[in-house]
């Protein structure tokens, strides 16, 4: 009889423990999966059309509506998300800005999951930042495009700038790229034929300065504050936007092609949060672009 009850027990541990191999093995399988398909999400650059099923993973706020944080810039970074918030509203979905200005800890607090999405830049400098900080920061959808251009308290026209002028631009390598790139375009500077396939450059790419003109990197954010100082000052629209800057306008690049549309970014896993999705929908949507085209007038373009 104890024989006969030992072996009853075996036989049942035996089984638990098969089971429990093979639920550890479909679960591991699984896990797996979830990488590979996060992965290739991140590859494609835009958030997944398609929510997962399971929406239980995502924050939600006391309404039940799923919850995303973000920072944007104020011009026009806010005031796109403000303009799509209600319809997100209307989805079952929450955007809460808690802050309105972007700085070099943005892409940080991105990256650690303070918050969960930050609009204020585009691909190559986002990719800049990946390299430097050995972050994975990705690409949820192109929003739209700010062309960099060059103003002046001086002069109104380029024909004007003189020989030994003195010429702000942003000291990050992308942006400072587009910078002496509109430059050259003016026929002022030449640059290193090996910038262009780089998207990168600064004053010691160039190899000829016709008007042995003086440059001065400097954070863009600074720029317009200290513009007193400079003959020439070159910066993104949505800065000259945000200080309602009177300055003329000399010359801007084109927008045709620009590949430096400015980008919801993420971290992996949230392309496929249903909120960015939407998010990304509503900015990317027939309506929006009207907005856009009608509000900025040509300082904002939409994105291709």
């Amino acid at each position: 009889m104890k024989k006969s009850i030992l072996k009853k027990m075996a036989l049942l541990a035996g089984t638990a423990a098969f089971s429990i191999m093979m639920t550890t093995g479909c679960g591991s399988e699984a896990q797996a999966q979830t990488k590979e398909e996060t992965a290739a999400d991140a590859g494609s650059g835009e958030a997944s059309t398609e929510s997962t099923a399971d929406d239980s993973q995502w924050k939600r706020d006391e309404k039940g509506n799923i919850l995303i944080t973000g920072i944007a810039d104020l011009t026009p970074h806010s005031e796109l998300i403000e303009f799509v918030t209600p319809k997100l509203a209307e989805q079952g979905y929450t955007v809460k800005l808690v802050a309105t200005a972007a700085d070099s800890t943005t892409n940080e607090k991105t990256q650690n999951g303070e918050i969960d999405f930050n609009f204020h830049q585009h691909l190559p400098y986002l990719n800049e930042v990946n390299e430097t900080n050995g972050w994975d920061l990705v690409n949820a959808g192109d929003i739209h495009v700010e062309p960099i251009t060059a103003y002046s308290d001086k002069y109104s026209s380029a024909d004007e700038i003189s020989d030994g002028d003195v010429i702000a631009i942003p000291n990050d390598e992308t942006n400072e790229y587009r910078a002496l790139r509109i430059l050259e375009d003016q026929g002022l500077i030449t640059l290193d034929a090996g910038v262009k396939d780089s998207l990168r450059a600064n004053v010691d790419s160039i190899t000829d300065n016709k008007k042995n003109l003086e440059f001065v990197e400097i954070d863009s954010y600074q720029i317009i504050p200290t513009k007193e100082d400079y003959d020439v000052f070159v910066v993104n629209t949505n800065k000259a936007l945000e200080a309602n800057l009177k300055s003329n306008k000399l010359f801007s690049e084109s927008a045709k092609g620009n590949p430096y549309a400015n980008i919801i970014t993420v971290k992996p896993e949230n392309l496929k949060n249903p909120a960015i999705i939407a998010l990304v929908d509503a900015l990317r949507s027939d309506e929006t672009k009207k907005f856009i085209e009608e509000k900025y007038n040509g300082a904002v373009i939409p994105a291709e």
